[in-house]
């Protein structure tokens, strides 16, 4: 069973309240990250983009010393997978925001996923609209990726990669892609569509990949591509379609072995020994 909290304001409270506008709108954001060893070693980054993201909705954040305190406590030492939701909290019927509202916000621990060498992937026919309002942001309208995921599944594949309905690859369901070819590290620009992800933020500092427009040719010509996330870390792509990259680059092991120094959660056991 999930162990979560959740609060209106500072106040611990029972339940979500039936007239919550994250349950009746999807007004609302959330971040999902790994926790090691009780630690939550990304929990700046992702506070900032969360802070980033209410403040272009004019969304009230809880206290950021309480969600820590509380985060910290609930995680107990754990491994496992945090996940902080907040919304505007309660509102009437209609969409209308109210003038002064109270935010809920909920945190709950899931198990960690199963670790992944390699993935097959998918080109999803699922596409994503463009809204410049909201992209980058991870709010709580996600029905592009409950579509796009049951591809995957229906597919028997790891992930899939979207496009926009322009046709420009944007990302994966539930990752941000990377791909290598003669010139460095490039990565799909994000200002109509897709989630600005905390590994993508670190991954471009750390490699200055390229941030624009990509084709779904270039990908397919690429010499290495990964998917990432906070979650997962980085996952090489084996298989993308018709393509196939048989062998991991040694580009994305040392990445790999990069994060892996920057985030304790995404050792190998014998790293971390």
């Amino acid at each position: 069973m999930t162990e979560f909290r959740i609060f209106v304001g500072g106040q611990r409270v029972q339940a979500v309240p039936p007239d919550d506008r994250g349950l009746a709108y999807g007004d609302a954001l959330f971040e999902t990250m790994r926790a090691h060893r009780g630690e939550l070693p990304w929990w700046d980054r992702h506070w900032a983009r969360l802070h980033d993201s209410a403040t272009r909705l004019q969304m009230p954040l809880p206290d950021a010393s309480q969600a820590l305190r509380e985060a910290r406590d609930l995680i107990a030492g754990r491994d496992a997978v945090l996940k902080l939701q907040l919304t505007r909290g309660s509102g009437g019927r209609g969409y209308a925001p109210p003038s002064k509202p109270e935010p809920l916000w909920l945190l709950s621990i899931h198990p960690l996923p199963a670790q992944a060498v390699a993935l097959d992937a998918i080109w999803c026919e699922t596409r994503l609209a463009r809204q410049p309002l909201l992209a980058a942001m991870k709010h709580g309208n996600r029905l592009e990726q409950v579509l796009a995921r049951a591809e995957v599944a229906q597919a028997g594949a790891d992930e899939g990669v979207v496009r926009d309905v322009a046709g420009r690859v944007t990302s994966g369901t539930a990752s941000n892609l990377f791909m290598l070819d003669g010139e460095g590290w490039h990565t799909p620009e994000l200002d109509h569509a897709g989630v600005a992800g905390i590994c993508r933020g670190w991954v471009i500092e750390q490699t200055g990949a390229a941030v624009r427009r990509i084709r779904v040719d270039e990908v397919e010509r690429a010499g290495a591509v990964f998917l990432c996330n906070s979650v997962r870390g980085i996952l090489p792509v084996q298989r993308l379609g018709a393509r196939a990259w048989p062998q991991i680059q040694p580009e994305v092991r040392a990445l790999q072995s990069m994060l892996a120094q920057a985030h304790p959660g995404f050792a190998t056991p014998t790293e971390a020994s």
